[in-house]
């Protein structure tokens, strides 16, 4: 019997791409967006199933996992990968704005979760794979709330991991680091104020040292190729990089003091 795997925020990206690499594994998917009707590359594969999810909508929830179990049967994988980034000066914010980055990134991921858990539970087992990024474990300027969400996502991750394992469901983090996606486009929230001199220097200096790195991002074939090997690997592995700039950050980050990391990105930045 082939598996089942529920993938938020498929319409673009590592959802896409992860969902079109499970669909040539044999693995049945529920690729989740909020506008599935725009969908046409998904919708020319077998064994995909395309609904509406809008992970600040709890009635898209619970209706996207009722129709993708009453068409497989089961649901096997949660992978929470919804979400986008908001940066800019906090002080430049409307609470409106901020409010939305947790909605979105943090509570609907944790009330995805824990939608799927009632199901999970009854099969005694199932693996949630959480999206994270090397921004959840270390940080860059401008991007205050990005950072908040990410570094929430891991914390709550982990210690998710310590309440479902005596029944059989694994959670897996994936942390990408800069990946070719529209994130600068419809997954990019960037506010600033002009009129606040203070922090315009930071903002050119930042938009300059993003466009050279950009130029050095993975695909999201990338990231896809790691949620799978965290979801097939049958270990109880928790964090998984993805992207050669994520693994050389990160090593660098956990051998580094802060003083000493956090100066060196403002070095690079010209800071």
């Amino acid at each position: 019997m082939s598996k089942t795997i529920l993938i938020t925020g498929a319409s673009s990206g590592i959802g896409k791409e992860t969902a079109k690499f499970f669909q040539t594994k044999g693995w049945n998917v529920i690729a989740t967006m909020r506008t599935p009707e725009k969908e046409e590359e998904l919708t020319q594969l077998d064994n995909i199933l395309i609904t509406r999810l809008d992970v600040t909508e709890s009635s898209s929830i619970h209706g996207s996992m009722a129709e993708g179990i009453q068409k497989f049967g089961r649901i096997d994988v949660l992978l929470n990968n919804a979400g986008y980034g908001a940066y800019g000066p906090l002080e430049a914010f409307p609470m409106e704005n901020i409010c939305r980055q947790f909605n979105t990134n943090v509570i609907g991921l944790l009330e995805t979760t824990k939608a799927i858990l009632p199901h999970f539970r009854a099969n005694k087992a199932g693996i949630i794979v959480n999206i994270s990024s090397i921004g959840g474990q270390m940080t860059f300027p401008l991007s205050t709330l990005y950072h908040g969400t990410k570094f929430a996502v891991e914390g709550l991750s982990e210690a998710l991991h310590y309440e479902l394992e005596p029944f059989g469901v694994k959670v897996k983090i994936v942390e990408p680091g800069m990946i070719r996606t529209d994130f600068g486009g419809r997954s990019f929230d960037f506010v600033n104020n002009e009129t606040i001199e203070e922090y315009q220097g930071t903002v050119q200096k930042l938009f300059a040292h993003w466009g050279s790195v950009g130029e050095h991002a993975s695909e999201p074939s990338v990231v896809a190729e790691v949620i799978w090997t965290a979801v097939t690997d049958g270990t109880s592995t928790l964090r998984y990089r993805a992207g050669k700039d994520a693994v050389e950050l990160l090593d660098n980050r956990k051998a580094q003091d802060d003083e000493f990391f956090i100066g060196n990105i403002k070095k690079q930045i010209g800071l």
